[in-house]
């Protein structure tokens, strides 16, 4: 009887240490994931940057007459989009537009695609004034002839980044502002502002 009770005994010694250990790689693992979550793993903002800025055409012509004004504007524009997370962004399809005094007047599509973990994405976008959206601006024909033409930039991404089997939405947007030199057909005065939000 005394054989079978310490028979009996270590068998329970030897189920409680399992379990015990068992509890222990679970609060373990569970620890590893949640440090790994809240630094590896984090979910980083994706980052738009404007590289470069150039006149591709420059189109303008005076009707004194009428005091107005006519003129095409194509610009040439490298983007970037940098993923600094540890999983890929994927990101829906998405809008480039360009302002004249806060008022649209042009844009470009950009399809949907995806960025792998910790790369850097660039874009062309090549973006034309529609010129008939601003017969009925009143600035357009002083502007131009000052020579100078401010115009704004701005660019919006919005995806998900899976990390960990959890998908997160993150959403990048970047503006610029910047001069058209009509004379000698060039971009100066850029100024740009980036945000990004999960």
């Amino acid at each position: 009887m005394d054989v079978e009770k310490a028979n009996h005994r270590r068998k329970r010694n030897r189920t409680c240490c399992c379990i015990g250990t068992t509890i222990c790689i679970i609060i373990a693992i569970v620890i590893l994931i949640l440090i790994l979550a809240l630094t590896v793993f984090k979910a980083k903002r994706p980052v738009i940057s404007y590289d470069h800025m150039s006149i591709e055409d420059l189109d303008v012509s005076f009707d004194i007459t009428k005091l107005k004004v006519h003129l095409n504007v194509t610009l040439d524009i490298d983007l970037s989009v940098k993923n600094p997370n540890k999983a890929g962004f994927k990101y829906s399809n998405s809008t480039a537009f360009l302002n004249y005094r806060g008022q649209l007047v042009g844009e470009v599509p950009l399809p949907a695609d995806q960025i792998s973990a910790g790369e850097t994405k660039p874009m062309n976008v090549s973006l034309t004034l529609m010129a008939d959206r601003l017969l009925s601006n009143s600035d357009l024909y002083s502007d131009v002839k000052s020579g100078v033409l401010a115009l704004n930039s701005n660019v919006r991404i919005s995806g998900k980044v899976k990390i960990l089997g959890l998908k997160i939405h993150a959403v990048s947007t970047s503006s610029c502002d910047f001069s058209v030199f009509i004379s000698n057909q060039t971009i100066r005065d850029q100024t740009c502002k980036y945000k990004t939000q999960l």
